[in-house]
């Protein structure tokens, strides 16, 4: 008797190897952040905006990754398929390219929270002259000049033959093809604030105070992680003549949140940790009451990993904004807080940031306002969001937040620092 085959398991037999190894591969490259779907359907309402019925996408679209490219939310779609059989119209087994990029826009357009900025397509072992050019023609898709990194997994065969020779695949003749979803909203309009009045003059500030001041009285790393940074001359009414697209397309803006700029001007950053140490355990608990030991473990952190050499490369050539709402509560927790060099620093601080209104995106606000999605925070990191700027917080429990409902966030995080009075 011969015998029969084995089979193998349904979850074995129907993955597509060569599709998970190309998904694999575009997850293993710098360029992709803020991962918070892989190979998932993204479910949305039958129900459009003007209350009709739909149930073309009421099964959902399957997005293979839901990321953060360029500092913009995206979604990629993955082929694995062979050219040839990459079809454009809908056939008896397959309901074509169009009709799928067709229902993968509707999603997009219509999703709030996950809505991307671009759809990318790839297409692992490229695409034919015919179904590339009717991309281009019907969906403006374009060319995305990405170069990606090839990660070597070789095996070699053992002694006993049991491994032979597998090697990684270099997508060499991959097509990487970009869609634009995301349409620019249109600049806000907003009287300028009293932060932006009174902190709009970096050049002026930096002429009103002698560099053996600055350091003397703020700190030298301070003093030299600001000098870092490129100053924005950017006025908010500018926002109105410029070019929004233009402006956004430099990637060079930092969003700071509360937490940010009290790190960056907290005692504990700027040298007063040996002073915080031989101060008195019974009158540091007076003075920080229940928050003792939180300050202490802050002080033994910046020992072990100082905070502006941390921040150093990341705010390096790049130009800092606050909204309006975070440039109030960062004057007031000084105001109340701060110490005489603390509050140096803030007003110095200040002249070296661009203040802009509140204008959180629209994917924002669309999330549910709730204990942990706060209003307030979602103004400012959704202000980020809009500006397609990372945000700079300490604000971990709003990050974790926003990562659980699937939204692709950028932000960058670094350990708090609290005010001291120094």
């Amino acid at each position: 008797m011969k015998s029969s085959p084995p089979v193998l398991p349904l979850s074995l037999s129907c993955v597509n190897i060569g599709h998970i190894e190309a998904v694999v591969h575009i997850l293993q490259q710098p360029f992709i952040t803020g991962v918070s779907r892989v190979c998932k359907p993204i479910f949305l309402s039958p129900t459009t905006k003007n209350g009709q019925k739909s149930d073309s996408c009421s099964k959902g679209v399957h997005v293979d990754i839901v990321c953060t490219l360029n500092r913009k939310p995206v979604w990629i779609l993955v082929s694995d398929r062979n050219p040839k059989y990459i079809l454009w119209n809908q056939s008896k087994k397959y309901k074509g390219l169009k009709f799928r990029i067709e229902q993968i826009l509707i999603a997009a357009k219509s999703s709030i929270a996950l809505k991307p900025s671009s759809i990318i397509l790839f297409f692992s072992n490229g695409l034919g002259s015919l179904v590339y050019e009717k991309l281009k023609e019907e969906f403006g898709a374009a060319e995305l000049g990405l170069e990606f990194s090839v990660f070597d997994f070789n095996f070699t065969e053992d002694s006993e033959g049991e491994w032979i020779n597998v090697l990684a695949r270099t997508y060499q003749e991959a097509c990487i093809l970009e869609i634009k979803v995301y349409e620019i909203r249109h600049a806000v309009k907003a009287e300028a604030s009293e932060c932006d009045a009174k902190g709009s003059s970096p050049v002026a500030a930096e002429a009103e105070v002698s560099e053996d001041h600055m350091e003397r009285n703020m700190g030298f790393s301070f003093c030299f992680l600001l000098s870092r940074m490129e100053v924005c001359l950017l006025h908010v009414k500018d926002a109105e003549r410029t070019k929004l697209q233009n402006l956004l397309g430099g990637g060079d803006f930092i969003n700071f949140d509360t937490t940010a700029l009290i790190a960056l001007i907290s005692g504990i950053s700027n040298g007063a940790t040996k002073k915080l140490l031989a101060t008195p355990e019974g009158e540091l608990r007076q003075r920080f009451k229940g928050n003792y030991e939180f300050v202490i473990g802050q002080v033994m952190s910046e020992i072990q990993n100082p905070m502006h050499m941390e921040l150093g490369s990341i705010l390096s050539g790049k130009r800092g904004i606050i909204c309006g709402s975070v440039c109030s509560e960062f004057k007031d927790l000084v105001a109340m807080c701060g110490g005489s060099n603390e509050k140096l620093r803030a007003a110095y601080l200040l002249r070296k940031l661009m203040v802009v209104p509140d204008c959180p995106s629209d994917r924002m606000m669309s999330l549910p306002t709730t204990r942990k999605l706060a209003l307030k925070n979602k103004l400012v990191f959704g202000t980020g969001d809009y500006w397609h700027a990372p945000t700079l917080t300490a604000n971990m429990a709003f990050v974790r937040a926003i990562s659980q409902t699937g939204m692709s966030l950028f932000t960058i995080v670094h350990k708090p620092r609290a005010l001291t009075g120094d």
